[in-house]
């Protein structure tokens, strides 16, 4: 039996869910539901434990996301068969080339599964199935792409037309006709009443050498740059760096544009599993449970009069008195306050706000680093106050700061401290200064996590205010 390799794409820019996802920690990265216990990556991987005759899974990902990545697969006890760094965003043509080419590096041939990080599916064992049956069709060469049935007239997602009807119970493939682009409301509800029409889910399921030979025939400028990409590739710990200048020439297309419009080996296999891509608050809202009143709350939230709205606060009480159909996020500096209605105008906003210089499109008060996180807490112009967290047995890099000088004090755990040729350990309640221009490095040496207070003072507080001279994750 040919082995099922998954090929999970980690790409995205993070404004569908803003303020919660940013560019420094999109979307597949969250945990959004009440528990919080899996973010959509996670999820998406675990969804997999249970197939047959399944490999460890290939991740492409943006390089500055590569840390989380390897956490995330750290928590669920996940060690990928790759991650692959892009240096550059390039859609997803270039990425699954890039991904079918490591594949088959070992002269294996394995049934590529293409997953998107950032769905949701309730019903894994239906999905299972509907998986396991579409590699029969791959064994005679074909491309499969999976049409979710659509059960409203959602102008939001891409649509694909069959040549037949489409039936989800008996797992049959049919032939696709043709790609739609997002459509209208008044064609969206004439494809919902036309079992051919599914929408199109972004997943695929091919044999890796099918893959190649098609980009080879309909994009091989793409072929030629990705071949040439891994092939100058540079290992960096558990990470595989693609070359920048071959990645870049690609073209930024997608599989669909690139392979599954041009081909005719290409079919659709209707799902029927409970998918979401969660492409807006809407969607949360959508999928979530809801209270009598049809509203969704997460958090510190009082409601008053308040019907058909999602109300989620993650440090501020929130209430709502007399309001309908309203998205309202609040997180500790941004606050969104939305109508349903116009929530799939937010990415076109969130990007206008990006280009006016906002920095809360990108990062959060909360950054996380290969070590642990930290949490901005207050700053003026010349000070600023940071909560860091250093997680068991891992510390920063040696390292020093030009234009600044930093206090530090423990607030829970024990604390390794070198500060120029001293070395000595702090508890709780204990602190000390580092002078500006001088070397230090701070190291968790414990099996719990290290707390501490960071008060910098200088002329410079940005982040590239850093000299590294010993850097266990490689950052320069």
């Amino acid at each position: 039996m040919i082995k099922i390799l998954p090929i999970i794409l980690c790409g995205g820019s993070g404004t569908r869910l803003w303020p919660l996802s940013r560019t420094s920690f999109p979307k597949q990265y969250l945990k959004v539901d009440e528990k919080g216990k899996l973010s959509f990556l996670q999820k998406t991987v675990k969804r997999l434990e249970y197939f047959e005759n399944i490999d460890k899974p290939i991740i492409i990902c943006n390089e500055e996301h590569r840390f989380i990545v390897a956490e995330q697969m750290r928590d669920i006890k996940i060690k990928p068969k790759s991650i692959l760094l892009e240096p550059v965003g390039r859609n997803t043509a270039p990425a699954i080339t890039i991904a079918a080419l490591k594949a088959i590096e070992q002269g294996e041939d394995p049934i590529l599964l293409v997953l998107p990080s950032d769905h949701l599916i309730k019903d894994n064992y239906k999905f299972q199935k509907a998986i396991e049956s579409a590699t029969s069709y791959c064994n005679l060469g074909k491309l499969l792409t999976f049409g979710v049935v659509p059960y409203k007239a959602e102008t939001g997602y891409g649509y694909i037309e069959a040549a037949k009807i489409l039936d989800s119970k008996f797992l049959k493939a049919e032939d696709i006709k043709r790609f739609i682009e997002k459509p209208d409301k008044e064609i969206a509800e004439k494809f919902i009443k036309d079992k051919r029409y599914s929408w199109n889910s972004g997943i695929f399921l091919f044999k890796a050498s099918i893959l190649i030979d098609e980009i080879k025939k309909f994009q091989p400028e793409i072929y030629k740059f990705c071949k040439k990409a891994l092939s100058k590739k540079l290992l960096d710990l558990d990470f595989q760096r693609l070359d920048k200048k071959s990645f870049e020439s690609c073209d930024d297309i997608s599989i669909d544009k690139a392979i599954m419009e041009k081909t005719n080996s290409g079919m659709v296999l209707a799902l029927n599993v409970g998918w979401s891509d969660i492409g807006s608050w809407n969607s949360m809202w959508e999928i979530s449970d809801k209270d009598d009143n049809g509203n969704v709350v997460l958090g510190d939230v009082v409601l008053r009069s308040t019907s058909n709205s999602f109300l989620r606060s993650e440090k501020t009480l929130v209430v709502g008195l007399g309001i309908k159909n309203l998205i309202v996020v609040e997180t500790s500096d941004a606050i969104l306050v939305a109508n349903k209605e116009k929530i799939q105008d937010l990415k076109n906003l969130v990007l206008q706000i990006g280009l006016e210089g906002k920095k809360e499109v990108k990062i959060h008060k909360t950054i996380f680093r290969p070590w642990g996180f930290y949490t901005s807490i207050a700053e003026d112009c010349n000070w600023q106050v940071k909560k860091i967290t250093v997680k068991k047995g891992q510390s920063l890099s040696l390292q020093l700061h030009e234009h600044r000088s930093e206090h530090w004090i423990v607030v829970s755990g024990e604390a390794l401290v070198e500060i120029g040729e001293e070395k000595k350990i702090l508890y709780r309640n204990q602190s000390t200064y580092i002078p500006q221009g001088i070397k230090h490095r701070l190291s968790n040496p414990t099996d719990q996590e290290l707390v501490l207070i960071e008060v910098q003072s200088g002329t410079y507080l940005g982040e590239d205010d850093i000299i590294r001279f010993n850097d266990k994750y490689g950052r320069k």
